[in-house]
């Protein structure tokens, strides 16, 4: 059992009145936690939200005795947050009470809005409940993006754009390796499972699918990407996403369908899992990824050639050991903004800017629960560009060997076109510069290594003479090792 300790004011402002809630653990374990005036209860892995009282109308009252079930906590840990408890209070405190002289706002906190007793239970939230999630986008008539329950097919190929060996190669291994519908519904599923088990803790969470499994590009083999979203806005991701994710494993490990919760502590905190052989990467709040999820997903659709052409130059990246943010060299989805870089700046191009063209449907101040259908109405886009698969594949390696200026030049699929490489300190000594068309970061910063840039262009120039010479796609990309295994 921890000692009583006091519990330190808000870092927003100090209270004439501190006080303790104890509440007993509803789902693994029981644990003691302090709480500030005006909170909410956070209690291990379950959060429970009381009535707010009055300063004046509380009345102390017997505290009963909360240990920790020692098959959880061994005798070394017990110490450790005995001695770590008053720190960790201050941590809840923070993360969770929009402190005593300031109002609740919409993003002054994620958790602010239960904090200001606008919620209460799980049940009052049920009118959240139809709340657009990516599971529940719809497309409207004329639109090109399909909506989840249409699944991906696309209509045939123009014959233009499959007219020799190489382009026909392309168009074969996309068909062998792309996310079937049946690889979205279980993930969808799981997504569903999850927000369920998750508002047990935080009773208005929205758990959002993202990246490769719902933007178009993804292929059977692909991860999933979530999105943990309690109130949009901005978070401290060192202490407040971490802080989260931490409650949010401790639950998993009591959730027999989940296997090896594992908290990554990177500069964008991850929860990675396993569920049912998918693995799974949960992020908290960081809605960038759901917004630019829907940007790419309707770029995948908004012209036929655009899918095919990214999967292929995906495995022809992973085949050469250059798109793997972790060691060093391109994400994925920095490959697939420089892909459609270079569509977009072709003579004639394959593909329109549509953060400049549909401007409305991809505002980066839209409620985060409205982006899945904000590009629900956009038409499919008729390029006067015919060139092939095969043409746009030599192409795309053609650019990137002998034509971008990589000390130069700065990737932007918002506008369209390079921008010049300026000192600022988002671009300054980093050896390749793609922007975020969001938030406008570099999605390329994992590159920092000169060896590793140097292997990155090398690819690319080998890659584009090789095919250029022999026009079949086995010479960079062997087929027989890509295709998956049935």
């Amino acid at each position: 059992m921890f000692p009583r300790a006091f519990v330190f004011s808000h870092k927003d402002g100090q209270s004439e009145h501190i006080f303790q809630h104890i509440l007993p653990h509803t789902v693994s374990q029981q644990r003691r936690i302090k709480a500030h005036l005006n909170e909410t209860i956070f209690i291990g892995p379950a959060m429970t939200v009381p009535r707010l009282i009055p300063t004046h109308q509380w009345t102390p009252v017997e505290q009963p005795d909360v240990s920790f079930s020692p098959n959880r906590v061994k005798g070394s840990n017990r110490k450790r947050r005995r001695d770590n408890h008053s720190q960790n209070d201050l941590k809840r405190q923070r993360f969770v009470s929009p402190g005593p002289h300031k109002q609740p706002a919409r993003n002054a906190n994620i958790t602010s809005q239960l904090a200001a007793g606008a919620v209460t239970s799980r049940e009052t939230c049920s009118s959240n409940s139809s709340i657009p999630t990516c599971s529940s986008a719809t497309s409207k008539p004329g639109g090109c993006v399909p909506s989840l329950r249409e699944g991906s097919h696309q209509s045939a190929f123009p014959l233009s754009s499959v007219n020799d060996k190489l382009s026909q190669q392309i168009l074969d291994l996309f068909h062998a390796c792309e996310q079937q519908n049946d690889d979205l519904e279980k993930k969808e599923h799981c997504r569903a499972a999850l927000q369920r088990d998750i508002q047990t803790i935080f009773p208005c969470a929205q758990v959002f699918l993202a990246g490769s499994s719902l933007n178009g590009f993804g292929t059977r083999s692909s991860d999933a990407d979530l999105c943990l979203v309690i109130e949009e806005g901005k978070v401290n991701h060192r202490t407040d996403a971490v802080y989260v994710l931490s409650l949010v494993r401790k639950l998993f490990y009591t959730l027999s369908y989940i296997e090896r919760p594992q908290l990554i502590r990177a500069k964008v905190p991850i929860l990675k899992f396993r569920v049912g052989g998918v693995e799974f990467d949960l992020n908290f709040n960081n809605t960038v990824g759901i917004r630019n999820t829907f940007l790419l997903r309707t770029y995948a659709y908004v012209e036929k050639r655009v899918r095919p052409i990214i999967l292929v130059i995906k495995k022809w990246a992973s085949h050469h050991r250059i798109k793997d943010a972790s060691r060093g060299t391109l994400s994925s989805y920095t490959l697939v903004l420089m892909v459609l870089h270079y569509l977009q700046t072709l003579p004639e191009p394959v593909i329109p800017c549509l953060q400049m063209d549909y401007p409305e449907c991809f505002n980066p101040m839209m409620d985060i629960h409205l982006v899945p259908s904000g590009p629900s109405n956009i038409p499919a886009f008729v390029s006067k560009n015919q060139s092939s698969l095969g043409d746009l594949l030599l192409g795309f390696l053609k650019y990137y060997a002998t034509v971008f200026k990589w000390d130069k030049h700065v990737i932007s699929v918002r506008e369209a076109k390079t921008l010049p490489k300026t000192y600022c300190r988002e671009w300054r000594d980093k050896f390749i510069c793609v922007e975020e068309p969001f938030d406008r970061t570099n999605t390329a910063r994992a590159v920092h290594e000169t060896v590793k840039f140097e292997a990155i262009k090398a690819e690319f120039t080998e890659s584009y003479q090789v095919l250029q010479l022999r026009k079949d796609l086995n010479f960079i990309l062997p087929l027989k090792n890509t295709r998956p295994k049935r």
